[in-house]
C-alpha cells in the first residue's frame, strides 16, 4: 500500500529536501525557451520574426502550440517561488539575513545579463530611464511598452520577485496566524483575486491601442501580465500551499495524475480569451504538479527529476532563463532574421537551446554560485586569541 503523510509525519519531515522540485525548474524554463524561440515578433526593436522556419503554416503551428507556454512558465515559477520561501522559512529569522540572501541570488546574474545586453544591443534602443529603471528591478512598474520589458526582456520577471523577497517575512508572518483548517480557503481566495485581476485587465484597463506584441493593449498587458503587485497572489498562493503540505491537509495525487491536469489545463489555456492565460487557466494545474511533486519528495520516490542531471539542470535554470534575451533575440537579429528549410531550422533551435544551457551554466557557475558562496552569508568572525 502506498505511504501516506499523516500530519505529524509531516512535521518530521518540515526541512526535508525537495530535488525534484529544483529539477522540475528546468521544465518550466525549457517551457519559456520555446515560446521565445517560435515568435513571430521579438520584443527587441524592429520586432521582426523569431521563428526560424520558411515553412510559414509549420512555423505558425509551432507559434499556436507554445504561444502560452511562456506564462505558464512564469506563472510556475512564481508560484515555487513563493512554495520554498515558505518551505524553508523558519519563525524568528533575521529579516536582514533573509533579504541578503535573496538579493544576492537575483542581482549578480542580473547585472551581467543587463550589462551584456547594454553593449550588445539594448543601449542603442533604450531611453536613459528604462535603462536606469531595468538596472534597479523597477522597470515593470512602467505602463510603457518600451520601459516594462527593456534592455534583457526576461529579467523583468525578476521586478515582481525583488517585491516578493521584500515583503515575504510580513506575509509570512500573517500566514503562521492562519488556523490550519482554513488553508485551502486562503488558497482559494488568492485564485478569485487573479481572477479579479483579469477582469479588471479586460473591463477597466483601457483596450486600445492594440499592442503590436500581443492580441490586447500595451497598457492591459502590463497590468494583467507584467505589474508586480498583481502577481503577488501567485507567490502568496505558493507559500499557502506549502503549509497545506507541510500540516498533511493535500490531496492524495500522483505525478502522472498531475501532469494530465497539466495538459488539460494547457488546453484550456490555448482556447481561453488571452488574458486568462496568464495564470488563471492554469493556476490549479501548477499548484497540483508543485504539491504533488514536493509530497512525493517527502517520501523519497522521485528519482527522475532528483537525478544528478536534472538537479545540475535545475541549479542552472535561472541562468538558462535569464541569458535567452541574448541567445535567442540577439543571436537572431546577429543572422538578419532569416528563415531557413524546416530540417535547418530545427537544427537551429536545437543549437539556440545548448547555446541557453550553456550560457544559464556558465552564469551558475562563475557569477550566481560563487556570489552566493561569498555574500549570502556573513562571513564568520575569527576566534579571539
Amino acid at each position: 500500500m502506498p505511504t501516506t503523510l499523516t500530519p505529524d509525519r509531516v512535521e518530521v519531515s518540515v526541512r526535508s529536501k525537495l530535488p525534484s522540485l529544483t529539477g522540475l525548474r528546468f521544465f518550466a524554463a525549457l517551457l519559456v525557451f520555446f515560446f521565445h524561440i517560435t515568435l513571430f515578433n521579438s520584443p527587441i526593436p524592429p520586432n521582426n520574426a523569431v521563428n526560424p522556419f520558411q515553412d510559414v503554416q509549420l512555423g505558425g503551428t509551432l507559434e499556436a502550440a507554445f504561444n502560452k507556454t511562456g506564462y505558464v512558465g512564469v506563472s510556475f515559477f512564481f508560484v515555487l517561488s513563493g512554495f520554498v520561501l515558505a518551505w524553508a522559512s523558519k519563525p524568528g529569522e533575521r529579516l536582514v539575513s533573509f533579504w541578503r540572501r535573496r538579493i544576492v541570488k537575483i542581482f549578480p546574474n542580473h547585472i551581467v545579463m543587463w550589462v551584456l545586453s547594454m553593449v550588445l544591443f539594448a543601449a542603442a534602443i533604450t531611453s536613459p530611464v528604462a535603462s536606469i529603471t531595468s538596472f534597479f528591478l523597477v522597470n515593470s512598474y512602467s505602463p510603457d511598452e518600451s520601459v516594462y520589458v527593456a534592455v534583457n526582456p526576461p529579467a523583468w520577471t525578476l521586478c515582481s520577485e525583488l517585491l516578493f523577497y521584500l515583503l515575504f517575512p510580513f506575509i509570512m508572518h500573517l500566514l503562521r496566524q492562519i488556523p490550519r483548517n482554513w488553508l485551502w480557503g486562503w488558497a482559494g481566495v488568492m485564485g478569485l483575486c487573479m481572477v479579479v485581476v483579469q477582469l479588471i485587465t479586460l473591463y477597466l484597463i483601457p483596450d486600445t491601442p492594440v499592442s503590436a506584441l500581443t492580441p490586447v493593449s500595451a497598457t492591459q498587458f502590463w497590468f494583467g501580465y507584467i505589474f508586480p503587485p498583481t502577481r503577488l497572489f501567485e507567490f502568496v498562493l505558493g507559500s499557502i500551499l506549502a503549509l497545506i503540505v507541510l500540516s498533511g491537509r493535500w490531496i492524495p495525487m500522483k505525478t502522472y495524475q498531475a501532469l494530465i491536469l497539466c495538459a488539460a489545463g494547457y488546453g484550456i489555456a490555448l482556447t481561453v480569451p488571452f488574458v486568462w492565460s496568464f495564470n488563471v487557466a492554469m493556476i490549479i494545474p501548477i499548484s497540483a504538479l508543485i504539491c504533488t511533486v514536493a509530497t512525493a519528495d517527502m517520501r523519497g520516490a522521485n528519482r527522475f527529476l532528483g537525478s544528478r542531471i536534472m538537479l545540475w539542470l535545475g541549479n542552472i535554470s535561472f541562468g538558462f532563463y535569464l541569458c535567452q534575451g541574448i541567445v535567442i533575440f540577439y543571436g537572431r537579429i546577429l543572422m538578419g532574421n532569416a528563415t531557413y528549410p524546416t530540417p535547418v531550422a530545427f537544427l537551429m533551435i536545437v543549437g539556440f537551446l545548448i547555446a541557453a544551457i550553456l550560457g544559464g551554466w556558465a552564469l551558475y557557475a562563475l557569477v550566481e554560485k560563487p556570489a552566493m558562496d561569498r555574500w549570502a552569508r556573513p562571513r564568520r568572525k575569527e576566534p579571539a586569541a
